[in-house]
């Protein structure tokens, strides 16, 4: 009998990369040193409210992931097509004019941007819909911040909307992310909703998971070395493999491998608070213009109503970056400008059920990090490597990388 393709690490990259070979007929034993897959898209239960390990969400328009998952078994609830920005100590609708017509009317004389800037938003869109993605993916690259620029925004919507907005889904207000990332996360959010599972995003790697073979997926297996033909866990066994993928976060697959530098990554820190009524009441994330520690606030119950038990709300609040200081600190320096938000003593009741700090929640795709986008995942003979930081900081990326990295080994 010939020995399995291992694969280290059981997050969205891994559980592609498997199922591709095990649909190619291939043995295979996926590793990960947790109690259950996932990696970073996991949701925890707690209480009866199912917190996803930071604020996450699903755009349904991902190509890979439309191939790979079944939606209707996932039972998607959309957001409200837009966010509601605070500024000024008010709160401002901006919404998606191709979706949300009379919203986004209501709201062009918002103090978000002029209307000038709101007409620029169609522009953006409409240039992000043109050509195939590979198209996309081959236009000269440079930052977001000098694409909107380049393409006429003013720096008041740049500043009350871009950074905000943007800085939530590449974790920094700088928006030294490339443009082609800018381009692909809009072409994406025009093209589908974004949405949440019934069952919290961890039921995006629960139904990747379950499609394996009995016996496939291991966990409590901590891999400290790796080779073209064995892996050594940290209990110190040795396990022989055909070949060997590894398909953890940048810096892990850095350290195991030692053939490429650690990518740098970004982080985020999401707190969550069992609140009796929803501060928002509705499918709409809260965009934090006025400075302070929060970027976003988003309340998944109002989306999906299985996040929270009943008559309860799960409220999650956002921060880029992992801050210094101790859990009991942060949620104070939080709930402090939340008081500011909404009335004081209502926060100040709000149970704090937990706090993830996510030091790697994703790569730096600062350019040239997607110059090329797909990232060799052939390392040597018998050795590949898989995750987002070979493709798009993204579920597609991180999927399409699990695939590549099986088509590879299959010799495709």
């Amino acid at each position: 009998m010939s020995e399995p393709v291992v694969i280290v690490g059981a997050g969205l990259a891994g559980l592609a990369c498997a199922r591709e070979l095990v649909q190619a007929g291939r043995a295979v034993m996926l590793l990960e040193r947790s109690d259950r897959a996932g990696g970073r898209v996991r949701t925890d239960e707690l209480d009866g409210f199912r917190l996803d390990r930071g604020f996450q969400v699903l755009l349904e328009a991902y190509p890979e992931a439309r191939a790979q998952l079944d939606y209707d078994a996932l039972a998607l609830h959309a957001f409200f097509p837009g966010s509601l920005v605070r500024f000024h100590g008010e709160f401002h609708l901006v919404a998606d004019p191709y979706r949300a017509t009379r919203e986004a009317l209501a709201g062009f004389q918002s103090p978000i941007g002029s209307l000038f800037d709101k007409a620029l938003v169609l522009e953006l869109r409409r240039r992000a819909g043109e050509g195939t993605l590979e198209e996309l993916f081959a236009r000269p690259e440079t930052t977001t911040r000098a694409a909107l620029r380049s393409l006429g925004f003013s720096d008041t919507m740049v500043k009350r909307f871009f950074e905000p907005f943007l800085g939530g889904i590449f974790l920094g207000r700088d928006l030294d992310t490339s443009s082609r990332m800018l381009e692909f996360v809009f072409r994406m959010m025009a093209q589908g909703s974004t949405s949440l599972p019934a069952g919290g995003m961890g039921a995006l790697s629960d139904q990747l998971a379950a499609r394996l073979p009995a016996g496939v997926l291991r966990t409590g297996h901590e891999v400290r070395a790796v080779s073209r033909n064995a892996v050594t866990l940290a209990d110190g066994r040795r396990i022989a493999a055909s070949a060997v993928v590894v398909a953890t976060e940048g810096d892990v697959a850095a350290r195991l491998l030692g053939s490429f530098p650690a990518p740098r990554a970004r982080g985020c820190t999401t707190l969550y608070f069992d609140a009796p009524h929803s501060p928002v009441g509705g499918a709409k994330l809260v965009l934090n213009a006025d400075g302070g520690c929060i970027n976003s606030l988003c309340v998944p119950s109002d989306v999906a109503p299985g996040y929270a038990p009943a008559g309860r709300s799960l409220v999650g609040v956002t921060l880029l970056g992992v801050p210094a200081e101790d859990d009991a600190a942060l949620e104070r320096r939080v709930r402090y400008e939340l008081a500011g938000w909404y009335d004081g003593p209502t926060v100040e009741a709000w149970r704090h059920l937990r706090t993830y700090r996510i030091p790697w929640a994703q790569p730096d795709q600062t350019p040239p990090a997607l110059e090329p986008v797909e990232r060799p995942v052939k390392l040597d003979n018998g050795l590949f490597v898989a995750g987002d930081h070979r493709d798009t900081a993204s579920i597609h990326g991180a999927l399409v990388s699990g695939r590549r990295a099986a088509q590879a080994l299959l010799g495709r």
